[in-house]
């Protein structure tokens, strides 16, 4: 039976979803898009919107494990904070599961895909779609960047060992 892994890329406009499966020491690639909201919607009913699609897609492919991607300060921590509270929203959802989750900057996972941490979106997007065989690079940048934490998540959790309890 295969394992299932999920990326995600948080962020209250467009969440990016990534959807691999582990078949021994193959990964396959089994879905990726992204989940929008309107900024036209009050934020708790964007967070909620958010809340019922992360569920959906747990509920539909029922991961062993989610990969993250960890909030990155830049120069503007207003536009920051809806990224966190949509993050908050995955994380709460993730941990009602008690899902395997593990958190990567953005650093961690184009070390772990291209192994550059200063590696570029085009060069990330190139190598997930030479990992996972596509013949197109994944698009939207947010789905791209999702299968990057799957993928990422399978390459840092040696995952032929998920009973150690370090991966926990």
């Amino acid at each position: 039976m295969d394992e299932v892994l999920i990326g995600i890329d948080p962020g209250l406009a467009a969440t990016g979803y990534g959807v691999i499966s582990v078949r021994g020491t193959a990964i396959v690639h089994r879905d990726h898009g992204v989940i929008r909201t309107s900024s036209s919607d009050a934020t708790g009913k964007r967070l909620n919107i958010l809340y019922k699609e992360i569920s959906r897609l747990l509920d539909l492919y029922q991961p062993t494990g989610v990969g993250i991607e960890q909030l990155f300060f830049a120069k503007n921590v207003t536009s920051a904070l809806p990224v966190a509270e949509a993050r908050g929203v995955v994380l709460l959802c993730l941990e009602q599961r008690a899902l395997l989750t593990q958190e990567f900057t953005p650093l961690e996972i184009k070390q772990s895909i291209v192994g550059v941490g200063r590696a570029t979106k085009e060069q990330v997007q190139e190598m997930v779609k030479f990992l996972l065989g596509l013949t197109q690079k994944p698009k939207p940048d947010h789905a791209a960047d999702a299968l990057a934490a799957a993928i990422c998540l399978y390459h840092r959790s040696k995952w032929h060992d998920l009973s150690n309890p370090r991966y926990h």
